[in-house]
């Protein structure tokens, strides 16, 4: 298994490298000057060339490039022209912020979407099948921003049950404020996950090795726990994994609607301020995550199925 993964982590190099040169070609090349970009019209000649001086743009675009590579490699970003912080630090402090919203709610989304979809399909075409199948439809229906700004007035402000503001480091003023967004995630991600899974859940009820064990005498619920469930694990798996590079990016209108300090709000403010150090580093962090996330997919393939050879 281990020289699978290495091979796969080195087949993610070229990827890699394919992502910082787009992301290099759209911010050096086609933006013009950075720091024109990011000081905007007002600042002066002198202004712009100690800019470029001070921060390596004053040499050749392969220069710049190489310099890219390095920070890549050393995981060395430098310092935010906005904040004026490393790079670094910002971003672990604002993972932390974003995975303390997405990791709870990827929990209990899948948990609660699985449990779902099993009674769905074990009562397919039944009364309690439609029932959660129409509430699915209605949760995925409506938007974000919808939820956002319906509970937002409902529960906090008519009824102030919830806090939407007034982020704090300490776990108990933390959950207060994001117990509101985990709700509207939660409500929104079950939705698209019972429809998904109850159409993998159907589709291995009809399978041979279901009718054989059925044949076998095996009861109901012995099928869809231990057959059905055991063997729709790959699809399973691949909802979560795809998952697992947006846990750090968290939920940008979620971050941005309820003053959440995560990486999302980050992202949106390094984009806003032409924040050139900040959209390199979560550039390069979001692709080693969707490499990351797909080498795990696979490996976990090949363990809930003996049947997937990793090679």
């Amino acid at each position: 298994m281990w020289p699978y993964i290495i091979r796969r982590l080195l087949w993610g190099i070229p990827i890699l490298l394919g992502v910082t040169f787009a992301v290099f070609l759209g911010l050096h090349v086609m933006k013009g000057s950075p720091g024109a970009a990011f000081m905007g019209k007002a600042a002066t000649v002198e202004q712009l060339e100690k800019f470029d001086k001070d921060h390596g743009f004053d040499k050749s675009y392969p220069g710049q490039y190489l310099d890219y590579l390095k920070e890549v490699v050393t995981g060395d970003f430098g310092r935010s022209w906005k904040t004026d912080r490393e790079v670094s630090e910002m971003i672990s402090e604002g993972a932390g912020k974003s995975d303390s919203l997405t990791l709870p709610a990827l929990f209990l989304t899948s948990l609660l979407a699985i449990c779902l979809a099993l009674f769905a399909s074990y009562f397919r075409g039944k009364g309690l099948d439609r029932t959660i199948m129409v509430l699915a439809v209605l949760g995925m229906s409506v938007s974000f921003l919808v939820y956002i700004v319906v509970l937002q007035y409902l529960l906090a402000f008519l009824l102030p049950i919830f806090q939407i503001h007034g982020y704090e480091p300490g776990l108990g003023e933390r959950w207060q404020v994001l117990m509101l967004p985990f709700l509207i995630q939660v409500i929104v991600g079950v939705g698209y996950d019972t429809r998904f899974y109850r159409s993998v859940f159907v589709e291995e009820i009809g399978k041979d090795h279901v009718t054989t064990a059925y044949a076998k005498g095996a009861s109901k619920q012995r099928v869809m726990f231990i057959h059905v469930l055991k063997n729709a694990l790959i699809p399973i798996i691949t909802r979560v994994m795809i998952s697992i590079p947006f846990l750090v990016t968290g939920s940008l209108l979620l971050e941005q609607f309820f003053g959440i300090p995560g990486i999302g709000s980050m992202m949106l403010a390094a984009l806003d301020t032409d924040d050139f150090p900040v959209i390199k580093a979560l550039s390069v962090l979001i692709s080693m995550l969707f490499i990351v996330s797909t080498i795990l997919n696979e490996v976990f393939y090949a363990i809930v199925d003996p049947r997937v050879r990793l090679k």
